[in-house]
């Protein structure tokens, strides 16, 4: 009789989640670090992970807002030139600066980081450039520095750094149960211009309005320094995943719930010629508003005693209120027909299988 061998099962491979925030979760555990007084010589930022942006101390009244932001191609932005490359450079910049609007920032300076196919180096290239600039321009941001290097996909890393009056920066962790949800803007309208975009709709004539804000995002800087200084907002971040997704990320860092009325979002209205265009009739402008993301406006949240203060703010009249923040942790949303159901986070999720975009 032969020997008994004990047989060992083989290791089993562990799957990571299909989740972006799990992988957040897991690097912000593995460099987590004891907060220190501010007494002591090494302090690190305020801006914990999961911000929008890092909180870093300066020598004056004011502090520096810190953030970087991944621009790529194939996975942000369409490959094979079907993007414009004045629209890569312009949205490159503005996306990563809404994340200073978020802390309530004033841009001042960015770094690049740019690796490029050697064929994207001429024409293509003056245009990314133009686009870059204009966005500069517009921002009153200037460029300090970065680096290049050869790929074969467009890569683009932009570093935004701003500043902000000390102790009024806001974070996505101060909301109240009782505080009232506000976004800014109309929601759905960078998502509804992807859409045709992917459908190869876009050069089609008349469709250069519906593209403007995925192409082109306005984000909101004034609207955000506003709210910080004058101390209205509790909470605050932008809309850069869509409504679903970022308020769930808001509702978990300030440990609160949330209800939603569908009827209050401000959605996109879908133009009836759109809607007869190839693979345009099923899309539904409640989804585009709740899921489609790239909107880069402000998601805030204000105490009611607050409220009234709000009427001073700029752009006050694309200001809307969602819903409200409650005790708990769900998130739900009501329906037109009453219905309550979750608010499920679907929005843009590059871990998320089977995404498109």
């Amino acid at each position: 009789m032969g020997e008994l061998v004990e047989r060992k099962k083989p290791p089993v491979a562990t799957v990571p989640r299909d989740n972006e925030g799990e992988l957040i979760a897991r690097i912000t555990k593995a460099f987590a670090v004891p907060r220190l007084n501010l007494g002591q010589s090494r302090v690190p930022p305020r801006g914990w992970i999961g911000d929008d942006a890092a909180v870093i101390r300066g020598d004056g009244k004011k502090d520096w807002v810190v953030s970087c932001d991944f621009f790529l191609e194939g996975v942000h932005f369409l490959p094979d030139g079907r993007t414009p490359a004045k629209a890569i450079g312009y949205k490159a910049l503005t996306r990563a600066t809404s994340d200073l609007a978020a802390m309530g920032a004033q841009p001042r300076y960015f770094l690049l980081s740019l690796a490029l196919p050697a064929l994207r180096t001429g024409t293509w290239l003056e245009g990314f450039l133009a686009g870059l600039r204009r966005a500069t321009q517009e921002l009153g941001m200037a460029l300090i520095g970065g680096d290049t290097t050869k790929k074969r996909d467009v890569a683009i890393s932009i570093t935004v750094i701003g500043e902000v009056w000390r102790g009024r920066e806001l974070y996505r962790s101060g909301a109240k149960p009782g505080d009232l949800i506000y976004v800014s803007g109309t929601l759905g309208r960078a998502g509804l211009g992807l859409e045709l975009m992917f459908r190869g709709l876009g050069g089609r004539q008349g469709m250069s309005g519906l593209l403007r804000r995925h192409l082109y995002p306005s984000i909101r800087t004034e609207l955000g320094m506003w709210l910080a200084t004058h101390r209205v907002a509790s909470a605050m971040m932008d809309l850069s995943d869509g409504l679903s997704t970022d308020l769930r990320r808001l509702c978990a860092a300030s440990k609160v719930g949330a209800k939603v009325w569908a009827d209050w979002v401000p959605q996109v209205r879908i133009p009836d010629g759109v809607r007869k265009l190839r693979g345009m009739a099923r899309l539904s402008a409640e989804r585009l508003a709740l899921d489609g993301g790239e909107d880069y406006e402000l998601l805030f949240c204000v105490p009611p005693e607050r409220v009234a203060k709000l009427r001073a703010a700029p752009g006050f009249s694309s200001i809307r209120q969602v819903g409200e923040i409650r005790s708990g942790t769900d998130a739900i949303i009501v329906g037109s027909d009453g219905e309550r159901r979750e608010l499920v986070a679907k929005g843009w999720d590059p871990f998320r299988r089977l995404q498109r975009r």
